[in-house]
């Protein structure tokens, strides 16, 4: 019985509230949609806090209450989980109103929501390297922010993400035996990321790229390429003297180093 009690009481709360929802939408009474919309974002109501605050922005364009509306609309929008348009509209409010004492927390929050949204390494990455150059224009803007720390960190997570989505084209290109392509890829990877985490493993198959393009080359091409994998098997190894790939390297380089001693390389 108490039950039932309790949920007839709480349907009266929800259709009461309801109720006094759209009564707020057709109404004329725009500040007490003011306050309620801002009432509702503080009770966590995003969707409809939002929906009342798109329907006053434009009467009140030109006054005071219109930074605060625009500001909270662009965070209901990332309360909302809408990255890509809460990022617009943060962008907006600093746009509009840059003397705002809002505007330095808007800024941040352009890079946040872009690094919020940004994707798993194997899809497109544009949107994590917007939240990169959004992050390096707050700090442009802010280099002695308390944010500073927390930024940094997320542009290491963001660069990580970057490095691992060419990590994985080059080693697409590796895996399906485009030694060419895989080449250029990986020493693009290994310019662009020198302290990346898969660095170990882009030498070596650098090194195996080379090490193929060269066995299966003809043979006036064989020389200059065999050369060039003897130098990245050489990087390898002072790079990486225990690695676990050492034996199958050093099983190649001997291989290579037979076929290299058939030449003179004094004349």
């Amino acid at each position: 019985m108490m039950k039932k009690i309790l949920g007839f009481l709480l349907g009266l709360v929800l259709f009461s509230s309801c109720g006094e929802y759209h009564k707020l939408i057709k109404s004329n009474d725009y500040q007490l949609i003011y306050s309620k919309a801002i009432e509702y974002y503080n009770e966590g109501d995003y969707q409809r806090s939002r929906q009342l605050l798109d329907g006053i922005r434009t009467i009140y364009v030109g006054t005071s209450k219109a930074q605060t509306i625009a500001y909270y609309r662009a965070f209901c929008s990332y309360n909302m989980k809408e990255y890509q348009l809460a990022s617009e509209l943060f962008k907006q409010f600093v746009a509009l109103y840059p003397e705002s004492s809002f505007s330095e927390e808007c800024l941040y929050m352009v890079g946040l929501c872009n690094y919020q949204a940004s994707p798993k390494p194997r899809l497109d990455q544009q949107t994590s390297m917007n939240a990169i150059k959004d992050f390096q224009l707050y700090l442009n803007r802010y280099p002695n922010s308390a944010r500073k720390d927390r930024i940094n960190e997320y542009v290491d997570e963001l660069l990580d993400k970057l490095a691992e989505k060419d990590y994985l084209n080059a080693r697409n290109y590796y895996q399906r035996e485009y030694f060419k392509a895989a080449t250029i890829s990986l020493q693009n990877c290994l310019k662009d990321y020198p302290g990346s985490k898969f660095r170990e493993e882009i030498m070596y198959m650098l090194f195996n790229s080379k090490y193929e393009m060269a066995a299966q080359s003809v043979e006036d091409k064989q020389l200059e390429r065999y050369n060039a994998a003897r130098e990245e098997y050489y990087y390898f190894v002072d790079e990486y003297p225990n690695s676990r790939y050492t034996d199958e390297l050093k099983r190649k380089y001997e291989l290579m180093s037979l076929f290299l001693e058939n030449y003179d390389f004094d004349e």
